[in-house]
């Protein structure tokens, strides 16, 4: 039986994709070889309702199609998962399953490009806001995630959007990119773990051949001609670093900090380490949209930040209302009796603030 999805929520759904801009994310690895991946989302056209999923296995799952309809591809979670997302539980943005594999999808405008769809291959058609769905709910390793790929056609809810682009990783640190340009999808292995939008991934690499000078630390006093130029403070080895937020910007601004940030012991560690490097890329209104764009009546333009531990399975993240740090730990669910559910990321939209005691 098709079910009709609603115009109003597909409209919010495409608004979102239109104007996720600036997601960006990184991974980090702990000195006890734990793999954490963290990003930003970043809606900035209007406060979406993020969720987070919690899916069991033996849940089935059906592909929404362009004309918004249940009719696409039917799928059966081999693995649990959880997810965080938007609007829909079909919609998971970022997610880790059960064996430790992640996947997470981002925004990939003019660049990205999907077969055309075609009614009669609605049993093999995948929408892209899916397909993180499929790959947590399906596979444990990226190469089962290859060799499923030409078995499916990924298609865009509404064929006037844009197009995404998905990262995957697993427990070991390996790390890819899965872009759709012409209609092949091609994997890009990803050794920094760095991931931002368009361009392709491939050109973001060459692009960090421009910035070869940059470098950690305090560049030391050097004689100029008849006089000793000198740093007029610390941290002038990354004078020049890009600090606008474009993606070719936070792509290199990304792969610096990630690249230079001190290895942490362990994987709890590693988390904080990670949201600290992601708080620089939370995108403030009026940076990235003109006023007259958009109504600036959210707190901030990045809506969440998730850091996930997938080799420990626990994943946290705050919100744009509550920057408290929240946990869910994968290994107190049973996915094979949980009952499939979504819950809002926050329970309150305010800011968690505590009083300081003070002695009298």
């Amino acid at each position: 039986m098709q079910t009709k999805i609603t115009i109003s929520i597909l409209a919010i759904a495409i608004a979102a994709v239109q104007s996720a801009t600036a997601c960006t994310g990184i991974k980090l690895t702990a000195a006890d070889d734990s793999v954490v991946m963290a990003r930003t989302v970043d809606w900035s056209g209007s406060e979406m309702d993020n969720i987070y999923v919690i899916s069991p296995r033996g849940h089935t799952e059906q592909s929404l199609l362009p004309n918004g309809t249940k009719g696409g591809m039917e799928f059966t979670a081999k693995y649990g998962f959880v997810g965080l997302g938007m609007q829909r539980p079909e919609f998971v943005v970022d997610g880790t399953n059960e064996t430790g594999l992640s996947a997470a999808l981002f925004y990939f405008p003019d660049y990205g490009k999907y077969v055309p769809y075609s009614p009669n291959d609605n049993a093999n058609t995948l929408a892209d806001f899916q397909v993180v769905s499929w790959i947590l709910s399906r596979f444990n390793s990226i190469d089962e995630v290859k060799n499923a790929i030409d078995h499916v056609n990924i298609v865009n809810i509404d064929p006037t959007a844009s197009t995404v682009h998905w990262r995957i990783a697993e427990p070991n640190g390996r790390v890819v990119v899965l872009e759709i340009i012409d209609g092949i999808p091609t994997f890009h292995e990803n050794p920094l773990g760095t991931i931002a939008n368009s361009p392709e991934f491939t050109w973001h690499l060459t692009n960090l051949d421009n910035y070869i000078n940059l470098q950690s630390g305090t560049i030391a006093p050097t004689v100029f001609g008849p006089i000793k130029l000198q740093s007029l403070s610390h941290g002038t080895g990354l004078l020049g670093l890009p600090g606008d937020f474009s993606s070719p910007s936070r792509f290199v601004r990304a792969s610096f900090f990630k690249n230079y940030s001190i290895q942490q012991p362990d994987a709890a560690s590693t988390v904080k380490q990670a949201f600290h490097i992601m708080n620089n890329f939370d995108v403030p209104f009026g940076t990235t949209q003109a006023a007259k764009d958009g109504k600036f009546d959210m707190p901030s333009a990045t809506q969440w930040t998730i850091a996930s531990d997938i080799t420990n399975r626990k994943i946290y993240y705050h919100t744009m209302f509550d920057r408290t740090i929240r946990r869910i730990d994968m290994n107190k669910i049973d996915f094979a009796t949980v009952p499939f559910q979504y819950h809002p990321l926050d329970n309150v939209r305010a800011e968690t603030v505590f009083d300081v005691a003070i002695d009298r």
